[in-house]
């Protein structure tokens, strides 16, 4: 809020200028008013408002020995609204053990007591109890009062990464914006502990129709303060906070968006606006139509504002230079609706019908505003920052989604709701208008397997996520259809994550572990250096392999040395029985080709974000990126038959666990960690955003050699791509990294073909799948391994690369002796071993292989110093 707004008008201030008897400066230390926070004049909180005394003289009521009076017009109420405090005093809970302690837990001395005195003679008088009425000033933790509230105002914030976005800063804590406020208890605490307040107290007049001619304000057993007191007639409790209610609001002329689609200039008096944002439209027809993916439109004219208030609360509007427009949101009016209440609480249960058992699954609910409806224990608004609600939830742009585990809560309104549940890749999704009546108390669905790759012995992976605990790592794998999540600790500067989740040994979800054995979850790591690289090290047993990361910012601490290569981290993590993936392909761009030409690496990785994303960061992590692939193929093209994996990357709730995965054929194996990473070094792999697919060349699946004699011949090709959802635009045979043969299927979700395909040198042979969510039929949507056809006497090896590769491990070279921190030379020394190893042994590839000339690569020395 940007703006000042009245106080409600259903109150009435009361003038205690004649009774005032003390200074505030001269109150005992154990009355003291808050610091920071001293109120004079008049001023309104929590949209009540008080007239306080002044800055100078008399501005404080101390009850300690004779009454007070107050005589008032003759006046009815339903409360008086008082501003107070009690004494500090000890919490006695055992002599000489725990009796020294001011933290307000003292609880039921009578302090004082407060009457209500009649036009008619009439009396009424109240006890004013310690700890229920009214409170002292400084408290611990939990110490609040039972009947009073602080006097401090109750606030929302953003999310960092919010506050960043619309203000170029922020204001607060971490913490405070993942818990989304601040309760005006806890904005006490910032600062001082314990935390110092003064305390609201609304004492109901027993005889609301009678006027009134006094208060008298007299002493007990403590000595008390009162600052201000105000009248009301609402006729509800005037501290009792309100629930959750939503009105969809038509923006006034001059009303602005800000950059995270929420309106600023939007405020209430008797309670708080939680949030304001732009509706969400949801085009019907398309909703209950087949579309693989359907996201709403960012309204631009009206908002969503939920709040909590008071029934007696007035909602204001700022429009631009005008005064701001005033509304009520309990009723009808042109602009405003009031929404049903979201507080029928109903079962949703998901049941997969194959089995009868519940099914995980990514769950979404929109109300008739497109207000997202989370199930208990989910935002209501998903962050997709990095390391923000990373906690079973998952956002596309404005589309939002919880994980549950086949059996939840969902608080919903009355009247048509909109549900999608999503399972993966070979479960139908499911995307329905429900209706919601006052009797509704459980939902079932049903989803059922459409595809069924996994009964032949395919299974799903992510080799590449992180943040997740591992225990949320094995929901979200249950619900996306991913049979094993790797969980990756890593290092980011001075920040390490899931490294307390690495035991070397737990595989979640096994049956080893008291699992099903069906989804599992294994810690591993990611290895990173800035500039020669990053490292998957995957499965491995014993000790966690640091460093984490090495050579200095981003990736690791200022100032670290550049200790290994990651040569060294790919040995250490194959001799403890690991699997080494080279992640999102092709960058970082150096080190990589001296790994692979050393025969360290067990696959390439394909990386994609969110395929289902249509605008985040322009789409641009939404697709299987096919300089990757290029990559990959030069060092098919080299002999370096490695097959392809995918993983997400997640680190976000904008991220979708196995949104890239990776498939791999166990084969006649029982299904295992172990026997899933010796599939990957296998080769059957496919990586795929959502289509299935297969290849055979001359009977051999992806990873296979076809041997052919010096006079080539011809070899048949079968293939097959299936897809639950992604439409299969084009399904194209590679040979050599080229285009031999395609096939266009026009969107529809299944396809297959044959080819017969001469061969006359050596060569491999894979299959290209493109397709989209959203209509990019060149994108690369998935990607088989590859199948090597091998000619007698004829080498599979591409002298064009080879020059590129070397050309690449050069570099490293040259940033091992120019840039690199530096240890001791000996250490520099083995380093550089590694690299011109490698440089060595593609040379002798490209002598014996190519018959062509040995290429130079600027080999830096030591101690020689050189120039770039």
């Amino acid at each position: 809020m940007r703006f000042d707004i009245p106080a409600s008008p259903y109150f009435r201030p009361l003038s205690f200028a004649t009774v005032f008897n003390r200074r505030r400066s001269d109150l005992p230390a154990a009355l003291r008013p808050p610091t920071g926070d001293e109120a004079f004049g008049e001023r309104s909180i929590r949209g009540i408002p008080f007239s306080f005394g002044p800055a100078d003289g008399k501005n404080v009521v101390v009850l300690d020995s004779d009454a007070v009076r107050i005589n008032l017009p003759a006046l009815t109420a339903t409360y008086c609204i008082f501003v107070h405090s009690v004494a500090d005093a000890p919490t006695n809970y055992m002599e000489e053990l725990a009796d020294s302690a001011v933290d307000g837990n003292a609880i039921g001395r009578l302090v004082s007591e407060y009457s209500f005195e009649y036009a008619d003679g009439s009396r009424f008088a109240a006890p004013i109890i310690r700890r229920f009425a009214i409170q002292q000033s400084r408290i611990g933790v939990g110490a609040s009062a039972f009947a009073a509230v602080p006097a401090r105002d109750d606030r929302v914030v953003r999310t960092v990464s919010d506050d960043v976005a619309v203000t170029g800063f922020s204001t607060h804590g971490y913490f405070d914006g993942l818990v989304r406020h601040e309760s005006g208890r806890d904005a006490a605490m910032r600062v001082a502990f314990p935390a110092e307040m003064l305390w609201i107290y609304a004492l109901p007049n027993p005889h609301p129709d009678r006027p009134l001619a006094a208060l008298e304000l007299r002493p007990c057993d403590e000595i008390s303060a009162v600052y201000a007191a105000t009248l009301t007639t609402v006729t509800e409790h005037p501290l009792r906070a309100g629930t959750r209610r939503k009105v969809l609001l038509q923006l006034p002329t001059g009303g602005r968006l800000n950059a995270v689609g929420e309106l600023d200039d939007v405020a209430i008096d008797l309670g708080v606006v939680i949030s304001a944002r732009a509706a969400r439209e949801y085009a019907i027809d398309r909703w209950l139509g087949a579309e693989p993916f359907v996201t709403p439109q960012r309204s631009k004219t009206s908002v969503v504002v939920e709040f909590a208030a008071h029934p007696a609360a007035k909602l204001f509007v700022a429009g631009g230079d005008d005064p701001p427009l005033v509304y009520d949101p309990s009723g009808p009016g042109d602009d405003i609706e009031l929404l049903p209440a979201a507080d029928r609480s109903v079962r949703v249960r998901i049941i997969e019908m194959e089995t009868g058992a519940p099914a995980a699954a990514r769950l979404h609910f929109h109300g008739p505003a497109g207000e997202y409806l989370p199930p208990r224990g989910h935002h209501r608004k998903v962050s997709s920052a990095l390391f923000e609600d990373t906690f079973a939830d998952f956002a596309i742009d404005d589309h939002q989604y919880a994980y549950v585990d086949g059996d939840c809560i969902v608080d919903l309104p009355l009247g048509t709701v909109y549900v999608e549940i999503a399972r993966g890749y070979e479960t139908a999704p499911v995307r329905q208008a429900v209706t919601i009546g006052p009797n509704t108390q459980d939902l079932r669905f049903d989803v059922s397997k459409a595809l069924h790759w996994r009964e032949n012995g395919w299974v799903s992976a992510d080799t590449h996520v992180h943040f997740l605990s591992p225990q949320t790592a094995l929901l979200e794998g249950k619900a996306e259809g991913i049979n094993v999540v790797n969980l990756l600790a890593t290092q980011l500067g001075e920040m390490f994550s899931n490294v307390g989740d690495f035991d070397g040994r737990t595989t979640l979800g096994a049956r080893d572990f008291g699992g099903d054995g069906e989804f599992l979850v294994r810690v591993g790591s990611e290895n990173r250096m800035q500039v020669l690289g990053h490292i998957s090290l995957l499965g491995y047993s014993g000790s966690i392999i640091h460093p984490l990361a090495t050579g200095g910012p981003s990736e690791s601490s200022m100032g670290d040395p550049l200790e290994v290569t990651m040569a060294d981290w790919a040995r250490r993590c194959l001799d403890q029985q690991g699997l080494v993936i080279m992640p999102h392909s092709p960058n970082p761009q150096l080190e990589r080709a001296a790994d692979i030409v050393l025969n360290l690496i067990d696959a390439i990785e394909l990386m994609t974000q969110n395929p289902l994303a249509s605008t985040w960061h322009e789409t641009s992590q939404a697709f299987v990126d096919p300089y990757g692939i290029a990559d990959w193929y030069r060092y098919l093209n080299l002999g370096y038959h490695l097959p392809i994996v995918g993983g997400s990357d997640k680190m976000a709730a904008a991220h979708l666990l196995g949104g890239m995965r990776t498939y791999a054929h166990l084969g006649e194996k029982e299904f295992t960690y172990d026997s899933w990473m010796s599939a990957i070094r296998s080769g059957n792999t496919f990586a795929t955003i959502g289509p299935l697919a297969s290849i055979r060349v001359a009977g051999m699946p992806p990873g296979s050699r076809v041997e052919l004699p010096s006079s080539g011949g011809t070899v048949d090709i079968e293939w097959e791509v299936e897809s639950v959802a992604t439409p299969i635009a084009r399904v194209e045979v590679v040979v050599g990294g080229l285009v031999a043969d395609q096939v266009n299927p026009g969107g529809i979700l299944k396809a297959r073909g044959t080819l017969s395909l001469p061969v006359k040198s050596s060569t491999w042979v894979a299959l290209r799948v493109r397709g989209s969510y959203h209509g990019r039929p060149d994108e690369v949507a998935a990607h088989t391994s590859a199948v090597q056809v091998l000619v007698e006497g004829s080498a599979l090896f591409s002298d064009t690369d080879a020059i590129l590769v070397l050309d690449q491990i050069g570099g490293a070279l040259a940033y091992v002796d120019t840039l690199a921190p530096r240890v001791d030379p000996s250490r520099l020394r083995r380093l550089r071993a590694t690299l011109e190893e490698s440089i060595s042994r593609l040379n002798q590839n490209r002598l014996y292989r190519s018959g062509g000339h040995h290429h130079h690569v600027e080999l830096h020395r030591a101690d020689h110093p050189h120039e770039h």
